[in-house]
């Protein structure tokens, strides 16, 4: 940016030159007027001392001199002005990095989420946002407008956004879920260009609204991704709650924990094992142990320390949930174990059957060996593992970190519509079965897959 420094009066023309102003100057003192010819070095336009080399214009009428700065100031504004935009809604990612993974589909996932804040009395409408390569922001990976947009934004209370309206002083949360074709490589960062109808420029009091685009929000793509084994063993193994998608249960749960905005259960799964009818529960489903995952052997799916573990806590009736006022940041995810598994990795069990971790805190583990056994103890309606990893050991005040899991079969996939259209768990989930399971490496499992552990290596 060229910022000139001068100065105009009647009947004279002179720029600013301190430097090399005379007493013997017939204007003010410390400045020298410059008759016919201007002669511009880098100090003498140099506030910012930005000019280096000298500049010479031939002589002309004075008249035209003040022409001729005239435009070169207007010049030098407007290069200014597209140096910065003001920009009423601030959009931010809400983590500094986004780690890729291969989902059992065949496709690349990338999950993460913006936060986005009207900092003007204005209201901020959202008309679109693009997910953009940060090196090449015309290359766009993806586009969400209309219900696409309105369906991932969520308030701060984890609650669906009325509308893609942001009010004064109002923040939502937007999540992001995107799945790609494995053959074209990512960027090494993203960028998010938005439209949205908001304030022109800063001001007090509310104006009319205006459309404005502008590229923000850079995100790391990060490329580190834990492998690991399986959390139990056997088949029939369902995904329950599982990623991804903005209306899944896990995905859409932030919570506020230690003065920030977590998302522990970003890539958390829901384990139920389907019986050889492909039921999950037969008889009274009233009945913990009438569900065939109840009392299944919890696996450590590495080697690792264990840092916390609670192990006292009842079963609670399948059906129904405890009362909220007992709820606790300590209680909700029942008997549990948190094992740290190295690099800033944890691993999460959660619900597990009252006395039946075998380990303690401090403890050394090795993968395959047994932690506990599956139960319904906590914040559950039915016999289920809870499992995911993190980034530290708050289970809750914590970001969700996705992985690979080495060795599993798909042997098939509940259909998403069926399960939805259910008021419980009951009858038969057969109908997605394969005939033959598929047998998958290095992997991520999807929502609702049914996986076989038995192929473990």
């Amino acid at each position: 940016m060229l910022t000139l420094c001068s100065r105009f009066w009647v009947g004279e023309f002179s720029i600013a030159s301190p430097s090399r102003a005379s007493a013997s100057s017939a204007t003010r003192p410390g400045w020298e007027v410059i008759e016919n010819t201007i002669s511009v070095d880098s100090y003498d336009l140099g506030c910012d001392g930005s000019l280096a080399s000298r500049l010479q214009f031939p002589a002309m009428p004075r008249p035209l001199y003040l022409l001729l700065l005239f435009v070169i100031v207007l010049l030098g504004a407007h290069a200014s002005s597209r140096s910065d935009q003001f920009t009423p809604l601030v959009v931010s990612p809400l983590t500094t990095n986004a780690q890729p993974f291969h989902g059992t589909d065949g496709r690349v996932h990338l999950v993460y989420e913006l936060v986005l804040t009207n900092t003007s009395p204005t209201p901020a409408t959202l008309k679109k946002i693009e997910v953009v390569d940060g090196s090449n922001p015309s290359k766009t990976l993806a586009s969400y407008y209309g219900r696409g947009l309105s369906s991932c934004l969520r308030t701060t209370g984890r609650l669906t956004a009325e509308n893609s309206t942001i009010e004064f002083n109002s923040t939502r949360l937007f999540l992001i879920d995107l799945s790609l074709d494995p053959a074209i490589p990512l960027p090494q960062h993203l960028m998010h260009h938005v439209d949205v109808l908001g304030a022109p420029s800063p001001g007090p009091k509310p104006t009319a609204q205006v459309l404005l685009s502008y590229t923000v929000a850079p995100l790391h793509i990060s490329r580190k991704l834990p492998v690991i084994g399986a959390p139990l063993s056997g088949k029939g193994w369902v995904a329950v709650n599982g990623c991804c998608g903005a209306d899944s249960i896990h995905r859409s749960s932030s919570l506020s924990v230690n003065g920030r905005i977590y998302f522990a259960q970003r890539f958390a799964i829901d384990w139920m094992q389907l019986d050889e009818a492909g039921g999950f529960v037969h008889g009274d489903p009233s009945n913990a142990h009438n569900y065939d995952s109840y009392g299944a052997d919890v696996l450590a799916v590495g080697d690792g320390t264990v840092v916390e573990i609670l192990n006292d806590l009842d079963d609670q009736k399948p059906g129904t949930l405890p009362d909220p006022k007992t709820i606790t940041l300590e209680n909700v995810d029942g008997n549990h174990v948190v094992l740290d598994l190295g690099d800033g990795v944890f691993a999460f069990y959660a619900h597990l059957q009252k006395g039946s971790v075998r380990v303690s805190s401090g403890e050394r583990v090795k993968r395959g060996e047994v932690l506990g056994k599956l139960g319904n103890t906590g914040n559950s309606s039915a016999p289920h593992l809870h499992f995911h990893l993190m980034e530290s050991p708050s289970v809750l005040g914590s970001n969700g970190i996705p992985y690979l899991i080495d060795s599993l079969a798909i042997a098939g996939q509940i259909p998403a519509a069926d399960f939805a259209a259910a008021t419980g768990v009951e009858g038969n989930w057969s109908k997605g079965l394969l005939r033959n399971p598929n047998p998958r490496h290095d992997q991520f499992p999807l929502d609702l897959d049914i996986v076989d552990f038995s192929l473990l290596k």
